[in-house]
């Protein structure tokens, strides 16, 4: 048997032994690399996990404020038709946003974006329907105020007037009785837009006032300017953009319109219109019939 050279036996040994020490230094190198990755990869997960719960929370937190939106819209009244419709299809909108956003993932952070800004969006503008309610009913309180003044102003002018017609027609004196100018034959009509004589209220366009001034020898010749006070049912003096006022009996009266007639004691058949008066109600309308120095008459026309 061939014996083996001890030399080259040692140093086979240590060559293997090297060879060892490597595979264990690869394989703990292996195993740390293998380490650190599933620690990378676990951080990455928790990262991954709380972002995901973070979105979680924001959706919720959107969702809230646009339920305390809904409740908000809810509370908002008026006491007007278009705003009504308008706060209706406002409250529609939120309806629908709070839906698309209970169906869209957490985790899509542009169509989140895109809702908050939508949220801002409707909350700017139930500011504003806010705002213009409040205006509305200030106004309205105004409007109230101001119809209850002026009903106050006809009522005391009616009785200066009557007033005003008692001392006219106590005068002693044929000269100073009947220098006057007198009127009989008073109408108030309503026209159509058709020019026909009509006593529906929601067909009227204009008003039209016809007199004759009578014929009196002893009045004063020349232009003469015959003013109309035409009051609603609520007693509100109707007037347009040519609104004008006149003095009778030292009294300052707002008038609804005028005309000016060439008077030379005969008899003058005259008309008045009154246009451009947006709506008219159901009711009793009445109109005063002035010049500058009494009071002519009135008459009454009745609106269904």
């Amino acid at each position: 048997m061939e014996e083996r050279d001890p030399i080259l036996e040692r140093r086979e040994k240590e060559a293997q032994a090297a060879r060892e020490r490597t595979m264990r230094n690869v394989m703990i190198g292996l195993a740390a690399v293998a380490l650190v990755l599933a620690g990378v990869l676990g951080y990455m997960m928790y990262q991954k996990s709380q972002l995901v719960k973070d979105l979680e929370l924001e959706k919720q937190d959107l969702t809230e404020q646009m339920v305390a939106l809904q409740q908000d819209y809810a509370t908002l009244s008026s006491d007007y038709d278009n705003i009504n419709s308008q706060l209706d299809t406002s409250r529609a909108e939120v309806a629908e946003l709070i839906e698309r956003i209970k169906q869209t993932d957490a985790t899509n952070r542009a169509k989140m974006r895109q809702y908050e800004k939508e949220l801002g969006t409707l909350r700017t503008i139930m500011r504003g329907y806010i705002v213009q309610i409040d205006s509305l009913n200030t106004l309205n309180h105004k409007l109230t105020a101001d119809a209850a003044a002026a009903r106050r102003e006809a009522a005391e002018s009616r009785r200066a007037n009557e007033e005003l017609t008692q001392q006219v027609e106590s005068l002693s004196g044929r000269v100073a009785a009947g220098s006057v100018i007198k009127a009989r034959g008073i109408r108030l009509e309503a026209y159509n837009a058709s020019g026909k004589v009509t006593d529906r209220s929601s067909r009227v366009v204009r008003l039209l006032t016809s007199l004759s001034l009578v014929e009196n020898d002893l009045a004063p010749r020349g232009p003469v300017r015959v003013y109309i006070r035409v009051m609603d049912p609520d007693g509100i003096i109707l007037t347009n953009s040519v609104q004008t006022s006149f003095t009778c009996g030292g009294e300052t009266l707002v008038a609804s319109a005028s005309r000016e007639v060439d008077y030379e004691g005969s008899e003058v058949e005259l008309g008045i219109y009154l246009n451009d008066i947006e709506t008219f109600v159901k009711g009793i309308y009445s109109v005063e019939v002035y010049t500058e120095q009494a009071r002519l008459g009135s008459a009454d026309l009745n609106l269904r």
